[in-house]
């Protein structure tokens, strides 16, 4: 019986709407999380209220600092500085999860691994659709529900099937490496405060995953649960990425990469 405590991390950016929705989806989780941040980039009193509401109902902690452009490293660096937990769930605001969410992390968490999950993107009809009771219902990730409401069926629809066997095997034969995503993954708090947690030179595109490759450098692994633990991904534009931004991060991780770099010099601690 595994015993380690478990906290959510979610990014947010002025969507209370979609952050609505992706907080019912953790009132409806199997297991439900001992702690959940709200890492907060810097959003409006309108996202304030919203969260002073689910805290009468979910284990809230709400980090928020000043609106100064993309800053999602160090609100997030700032959200591992609250924390407690010793187990995180990394995912964003428009990321709804399904109801064995957690209860599938929990479950295939394994010392010297950080998890890899997936997501299924839904377009905006269907996203702005999205109700309460979908969610704690289940309908919302019912694939045949979906189709009736306007989704196209893809190769990627098979995220949503929940059998066992065949999640296990689709891990397993996915092309996709098993990389540290901002959207859906997980690890032991202890391994990301080893690495310095995330760089705050980097703006967006691959942040994320810059954080997961110094945990490569330090020798942890990653393991492949994209059939498994599912969120559904609500659409939205991202009027925040710039050419600029993902030269810059490109330029980090290359350094990352080839000086095997396990501690950044500018994360939770300046070094």
């Amino acid at each position: 019986m595994k015993t380690f405590s478990i906290g959510v991390i979610i990014s947010t950016y002025n969507n209370p709407a979609w952050l609505e929705k992706t907080l019912w989806s953790y009132e409806a989780q199997e297991r439900r999380a001992d702690e959940i941040i709200i890492a907060d980039d810097g959003s409006t009193d309108t996202t304030r209220s919203l969260i002073e509401e689910f805290e009468k109902k979910l284990p809230i902690i709400h980090a928020w600092h000043q609106d100064e452009g993309f800053r999602k490293t160090k609100i997030l660096n700032e959200a591992l500085r609250l924390t407690t937990a010793d187990y995180l769930i990394f995912t964003d605001q428009d990321c709804v999860a399904r109801q064995d969410f957690i209860a599938t992390h929990e479950k295939y968490a394994e010392k010297g691994y950080f998890l890899s999950g997936g997501y299924f993107k839904l377009p905006l009809a269907v996203s702005n659709f999205l109700s309460k009771e979908d969610i704690f219902s289940g309908d919302a990730f019912n694939l045949k529900w979906l189709l009736k409401r306007g989704v196209k069926m893809n190769i990627k629809s098979s995220k949503l099937i929940r059998n066992e066997k065949f999640t296990k095997m689709m891990n397993i034969i996915t092309p996709a490496r098993a990389t540290w995503n901002g959207m859906n993954s997980s690890g032991w708090r202890e391994d990301i405060i080893s690495v310095n947690g995330f760089d705050e030179r980097m703006k967006y595109g691959g942040e994320d995953r810059e954080m997961g490759e110094r945990l490569f450098n330090k020798g942890i692994r990653s393991k492949q649960i994209r059939y498994s633990a599912i969120t559904l991904h609500l659409y939205h534009d991202r009027p925040y990425v710039s050419k600029e931004s993902w030269q810059l991060n490109n330029i980090i991780r290359k350094q990352t990469r080839k000086e095997h770099i396990v501690m950044t010099p500018y994360g939770i601690n300046e070094l």
